[in-house]
């Protein structure tokens, strides 16, 4: 199997991806999204990457699988490219993973939550608008103590906590400023800590429990500490109908029970992490993964 990853330099998951790799006897090469291209020659399509200076960009094999394991920031035409390019090699015959529908879903904070609530899934009650006037008054629909979180990204960065009127107005107007979009969400009591599930190809393959460390944040990549957690049947039920709403291959789901006993679906996570997870579950993560995607 030829696997293209799409991963940044300094990426220690394409690390793991391509140890995996060399140990299943796959051929396994790193690319960055501004290496792709695209064109139209003589009513045939032509798709590249461009891996080698010396090499002509229409000589590229095309890869079996191409992995996705970033999304870097980038213009709105930039984004729009990448997708298309990812849903023409997909139409070409390489499988992506995650698929780009999927991506463009679990990457949208707002799609993946509508599309978790249409499921029947339960999701924080969540405001999304374009104005800091829209955004105070969300603040007090949701009971005056949510979570703002940037639309897209993770790993807990840009999420912030408010709870007070002046603070919330002096938040939201300076993010009207810079014309980002408000992304609310009631803020949920966890006690500290939440769930991390990992689903592929329809099967969970464990979960871990992440503990803040102070404040409500649990990301292990903001200093939240992470335990084994066996998962109980509700909590795969709702990863597994995550996944399926959001059409994702492999994905981390995260869930959230709050004091009274209520359990949430937080975010689908379509280019998870699992350091932690296989540290934690003594599981060698990268090697199911790509073992998985041979078989199939």
């Amino acid at each position: 199997m030829r696997i293209g990853i799409l991963a940044q330099p300094e990426s220690w998951y394409y690390r793991d991806l391509e140890r995996a790799a060399q140990a299943l006897g796959h051929a396994c090469e790193r690319w960055d999204f501004p290496q792709l291209s695209g064109g139209v020659v003589q009513q045939r399509e032509l798709l590249a990457a461009h891996s080698a200076p010396d090499k002509p960009p229409w000589e590229t094999l095309p890869p079996d699988v191409l992995v996705v394991r970033t999304m870097p920031p980038g213009s709105l035409e930039q984004v729009i490219i990448r997708m298309d390019l990812l849903s023409r090699w997909e139409a070409h015959g390489t499988r992506v993973v995650n698929s780009p529908k999927s991506l463009e879903c679990a990457i949208d904070k707002y799609l993946t939550t509508a599309r978790l609530a249409a499921a029947g899934l339960p999701v924080p009650d969540t405001v999304v608008c374009e104005t800091a006037e829209q955004a105070e008054a969300a603040f007090e629909q949701l009971g005056g103590d949510v979570v703002v979180k940037p639309l897209f990204g993770g790993e807990g960065r840009g999420i912030v906590r408010v709870s007070d009127p002046d603070l919330a107005h002096r938040v939201f107007h300076t993010l009207e400023r810079i014309h980002a979009v408000f992304y609310l969400q009631r803020f949920i009591d966890h006690g500290g800590s939440d769930l991390r599930l990992l689903v592929l190809d329809g099967r969970i393959l464990g979960g871990m429990k992440r503990f803040a460390r102070g404040g409500f944040r649990t990301n292990v990549a903001q200093a939240g500490h992470a335990e084994p957690h066996v998962p109980t049947d509700r909590e795969c039920e709702l990863a597994w109908r995550a996944a399926a709403a959001t059409g994702v291959y492999f994905a981390g789901i995260d869930l959230l029970w709050d004091r009274d006993g209520r359990l949430y679906v937080i975010e689908v996570n379509a280019v998870p992490g699992w350091k932690a997870f296989g540290r934690v579950n003594r599981l060698d993560v990268a090697h199911v993964f790509l073992g998985t995607l041979a078989r199939r």
